[in-house]
């Protein structure tokens, strides 16, 4: 009888059958028109079958649910590694037209307040965009026109103490242990030359390579002036036009994380500002104590290098010694040199741990992963825009952690902060979306333990995209 066969191993039907006490016919006797199971066999076998250590779901289904969550989770990856790619190639193709949004996205961060505070006082947005650009401006031709009086008139002492500094090689050489006469000296120096003649084509290249990327570099600058100006201006209407183009569920996943992005990049360029201001007056202070040249020059290179984290600060620091050594000698150089491991300590050690630690919670070591492989790619400019990137895509990352945690019924919405009140009610969503799914799944939890038909009946399987989206 069927309602005496264990159900674990029958087919859904079966089981939907044995639940409403539906008798199944007796076999016939003989096996019919049907040839036999097995070829050679005209009897049934004799004996129960052997025993098994398989009780429970059969191990095949198991394994199979694995190999299609493998299968699944796979195809997927490889789907989102295609994106990827496409994404790149787009992206380099673009790129010219890309790096003047992003540097205007980045600038926009530093002068908003000032526009912001513009507005509150009741100046129109376009009068205030333009006095807080033209202000920038002339801070910046300010600092250019204080340094370039210092440069031309200590780098003329500079040329001089390296052609000293050159004659006393030279003297060096021709001492012992070398003994190398002026002859040999001048031998060397002549292949030298001859091999940068021979190569004097390759040498023009680049020089016009140089030009073509001065002209790249002006055209660039003038598309990111313009961008900023409309950016600063029309900044605070860009979310309300998202959330009207988008609708309001997506518009207010947007408007939290892309004001948790915008935030983060703002107190970002801030807070490495205040770092690099640091760094610059210390470095700048030690370097006029000790007298050497171009130390206010070297100061702002100083602050300049800072936006770029770790890298920055040791090619600014390492330019610093070189021109303290070609000036002042050994001595001089080594007290450089420990004033700006000093100045470093600082800044590792209390400057970022305060101040960024606050605004991007990212480990040194993927700052300085973001540096590297920002500067293979494009090289300054990308080492440049390599830990503001990093940290807009963690802050991203770390939006949809807290989604999965509310969708998961881990945390509730009172328990995270929030930057807008579109991202409260997000959030509120979420977490009501994981009440209703728990207590669907008590129900069919407790229909299947009831034995009910609707447990025992499968739910119509998925298409291969329904199944591929994780509906199965």
């Amino acid at each position: 009888m069927l309602q005496d066969m264990p159900t674990h191993d029958l087919p859904h039907e079966a089981r939907a059958a044995a639940s409403l006490d539906v008798q199944a016919e007796e076999p016939a006797a003989e096996p019919g028109h049907r040839p036999p199971t097995v070829p050679g066999s005209h009897r049934r076998p004799d004996g129960p079958p052997a025993p098994t250590t398989n009780v429970g779901v059969d191990r095949i289904r198991v394994i199979g649910d694995g190999f299609r969550f493998v299968t699944a989770w796979s195809l997927r990856l490889i789907i989102v590694a295609v994106a990827l790619w496409l994404l790149w190639w787009i992206l380099e193709k673009v790129w010219f037209g890309v790096l003047p949004i992003l540097l205007a996205l980045i600038v926009a961060t530093v002068l908003a307040p000032v526009v912001a505070l513009g507005r509150r006082i009741g100046l129109p947005s376009s009068l205030a965009t333009v006095l807080t650009l033209l202000l920038s401006l002339a801070v910046l031709a300010g600092v250019v026109a204080g340094l370039v009086p210092s440069i031309a008139t200590q780098s003329r002492e500079i040329f001089q103490q390296a052609r000293e500094g050159v004659g006393q090689v030279r003297s060096w050489i021709s001492g012992p242990p070398l003994n190398l006469d002026d002859a040999q000296v001048d031998e060397y120096l002549n292949s030298g030359v001859s091999w940068i003649q021979e190569r004097s084509s390759e040498t023009a290249g680049a020089v016009a390579s140089g030009l073509g990327a001065v002209g790249s570099a002006l055209v660039t600058l003038a598309l990111m002036l313009v961008l900023l100006f409309f950016f600063l201006k029309d900044g605070p209407q860009f979310l309300p036009w998202v959330r009207r183009t988008t609708g309001r569920t997506v518009g207010r996943h947007l408007t939290e994380v892309l004001s948790r992005m915008w935030g983060t990049l703002g107190g970002f360029i801030r807070t490495q500002a205040i770092v690099s201001a640091a760094d610059a007056v210390l470095i700048g202070a030690g370097l006029l104590i000790l007298q050497v040249p171009l130390a206010l020059t070297l100061a702002v290179l100083t602050f300049l290098g800072g936006f770029i984290p770790i890298v920055g600060a040791v090619v600014a620091g390492g330019i610093a010694v070189l021109v303290a050594l070609v000036t002042q000698g050994l001595t001089s150089a080594l007290i450089v040199l420990g004033l700006v491991l000093l100045v470093q300590q600082i800044e590792g050690n209390v400057l970022q741990p305060m101040l960024q630690g606050r605004s991007m919670q990212m480990h040194p070591g993927i700052v300085l992963l973001a540096v590297a492989g920002g500067s293979t790619l494009f090289g300054i400019i990308g080492a440049f825009l390599a830990v503001p990137f990093a940290a807009t895509f963690v802050v991203g990352l770390r939006y949809l952690s807290e989604q999965v945690d509310l969708r998961s019924g881990d945390i509730g919405a009172a328990e995270l902060p929030f930057v807008t009140p579109e991202g409260y009610v997000a959030a509120a969503q979420a977490e009501y979306a994981a009440t209703a799914a728990r207590e669907a799944e008590q129900t069919a939890m407790a229909a299947a333990a009831q034995g009910t038909v609707a447990s025992a009946v499968p739910r119509e399987r998925p298409g291969f995209v329904g199944w591929l989206l994780g509906r199965h």
